[in-house]
This record gives structure tokens, C-alpha cells and sequence, in this order.
């Protein structure tokens, strides 16, 4: 079942990795992790819970715009452990963002950001390799060392490579040409790949997430969907 990654839509959950003890789905676009300070209709804690018919756990957050793959803990037990994987930095993550300038071929972004909306700077690390271009644009692949408040949007900020479709961090001009040529009217940026260590068994579990929808509608017109795929479908280095 794919999900609808536009805004406004009403996204069908799909269910990336499920056993007894965590789950991987894969947010929409536009979706928030859960209500927080807002006050959606839905989010994707309640979504995941209706869908699987049980009490989740998220683990970790997507900003509203993002899409990809959000984890759940399925316990407490499982959850305590997930959430010490994040803690130690055990668990990876692979993003795929789409930006206004080209960046260096490969970087690693050094630059305090809050942890949290009226917080103090702290630490904060990006690695990243750009895997293609059009034009002006660029495709990165964005693996964050540290999680912090849109952390991906603000270091590709940092390096003058702001994202398409970024609202808050982005050029308006850009997201218009976006939007009028095409139809990509969303953040762009997606959790493409996660890879963590099981709550029971200990063994590493890697999970990805194929881009769908306008995305992949857009990447394909960029002539840049086949590094995407490549991007998505590769191992996570040790």
C-alpha cells in the first residue's frame, strides 16, 4: 500500500519493518510524528498505533515536510534499548535532500544548532557527498552525526545550499520555480535509510525507504533518480 506524500492528502500508512518487539513506517510528507505543540488532526504516532492496534513508541522525530522512515519501539523494554542506540549514536540514518547550490563533493558540517525550539546552541554534526546535479541544483546524501532541531536544513543552510521546498531556511524564488514547472509543492528531504540495532537480538537491522510521489516524480525529471535508488539501496559504511 504506498502512501500519498502531498500535502493536504490523506496518507495510507505503509509498514516498512515490523516484529513483536519495533516497527518502521514510512511518514508522509506533511505528517507531524506526533501533536507536540501542534494540534493536527493526525500524526503519525496515532496512524502507526491504529494501524498496528497497539501502544507505540516513537523514537525519534521527522520534521513535518520530511517523509521516510520514523522507528517505533513496540515496549518499554524495546523502546529504553532503541532509544539508547540513538543516545550512544549507534543507529544511522541516510537523507536525501534535494538543494538550491552545489555543495563540495563531500563535507562534514560542524556547526552548533538548538536541540530544541528556545534552546541553547549545541554541538552538532553533518557528514555529507553530493551524488548529482541539474542545472543549480544538487542531490545529496546527508547522514547526521547528532540530532538536533531541523539540523540537515540548517547546516545545508550553513554551506549555501539551502533546501527546495524549505519555507523557514529555503529561497521563495526557488520553491515557486519548484512548484510551477513540477508540481512539487513539499520539504525536500527523506529519511531514505535506517539502519539500528535490534532491542533483542543485538544484530543490526537496516531498513529503507523508496521514494514515491512527487519526489520521485521530480527526480526523475532532474534526470536524477538513479542516483537516488543507488543512494537508498546502499549499505551503511561501518
Amino acid at each position: 500500500m504506498l502512501a500519498s506524500d502531498e500535502v493536504g492528502a490523506e496518507p495510507a500508512l505503509r509498514i516498512l519493518y515490523q516484529d513483536e518487539s519495533c516497527a518502521v513506517v514510512d511518514k508522509p510528507s506533511g505528517v507531524i510524528v506526533h501533536r507536540g505543540w501542534a494540534n493536527d488532526d493526525r500524526d503519525l504516532l496515532r496512524m502507526t498505533r491504529d494501524a498496528l492496534g497497539r501502544y507505540v513508541y516513537p523514537i525519534h522525530r521527522l520534521d513535518r515536510g520530511a517523509s521516510g522512515a520514523v522507528l517505533f519501539g513496540l515496549n518499554e523494554q524495546a523502546a529504553r534499548e532503541l532509544n539508547r542506540g540513538f543516545a550512544e549514536g549507534v543507529t544511522g540514518k541516510r537523507y536525501l535532500a534535494l538543494t538550491r547550490g552545489h555543495p563540495p563533493e563531500h563535507g562534514l558540517i560542524d556547526n552548533p544548532v538548538p536541540r530544541a525550539p528556545g534552546e541553547p546552541r549545541v554541538p552538532a554534526q553533518t557528514e555529507y557527498f553530493r551524488i548529482g546535479t541539474f542545472e543549480r541544483y544538487a542531490l545529496v546524501v546527508a547522514l547526521p552525526k547528532t540530532g538536533r532541531l531541523h539540523q540537515i536544513r540548517r547546516h545545508l543552510k550553513h554551506v549555501s545550499c539551502p533546501l527546495i521546498g524549505d519555507v523557514r531556511y529555503g529561497k521563495g524564488e526557488h520553491n515557486r520555480w519548484f512548484r510551477e514547472h513540477y508540481g512539487f509543492e513539499r520539504l525536500a528531504l527523506h529519511a531514505a535509510a535506517l539502519r539500528f540495532v535490534h532491542p533483542v537480538t543485538g544484530l543490526p537491522v537496516t531498513v529503507r525507504s523508496p521514494l514515491t510521489g512527487s519526489f520521485a516524480n521530480c527526480l526523475e525529471a532532474l534526470s536524477l533518480s538513479i542516483p537516488a535508488q543507488a543512494a537508498i539501496a546502499a549499505d551503511f559504511s561501518e
